[in-house]
């Protein structure tokens, strides 16, 4: 039995993937991924390389995801099963690349600056 362990980032989001060979089981944090990804896009957007690779019914997924929120978790799940994939089986590196999925997003919220509403954003100008 072959068990693949990785490591997927998201904002600051982080999910550890564990993937195994069964029948398409898919647990978050103990509990059944649609109860935890209650929302439909975000369970096809965390599951996007079963899809691409055609592997979906072939492995169990265990995955522990903390830090940001629904979103960037998501973001982070779908690198994490993407990277245990590739450790499983090196020929669906291409595939998984060509879908841009072992890229991982380096965008993060920029801080906020002193003298400014936001990041970005200034206090309303005044001339009088």
């Amino acid at each position: 039995m072959k068990i693949s362990i990785a490591t997927g980032r998201r904002k600051t989001a982080v999910a550890q993937v564990r993937l195994f060979p069964g029948t398409g089981k898919v647990i978050v944090n103990n509990q059944p991924m649609s109860e935890y990804f209650s929302v439909e896009i975000y369970r096809q957007i965390a599951l996007r390389a079963l899809e691409v690779t055609k592997l979906e019914g072939k492995y169990d997924i265990t995955i522990k995801a903390n830090g940001g929120g629904k979103s960037g978790q998501t973001g982070a799940v779908q690198l994490g099963i993407a990277r245990a994939l590739v450790a499983l089986d090196e020929q669906l590196r291409g595939q998984l690349r060509d879908a841009n999925l072992l890229t991982r997003d380096p965008r993060m919220v920029e801080r906020k600056k002193y003298g400014r509403k936001k990041a970005r954003k200034r206090f309303q100008f005044s001339k009088r």
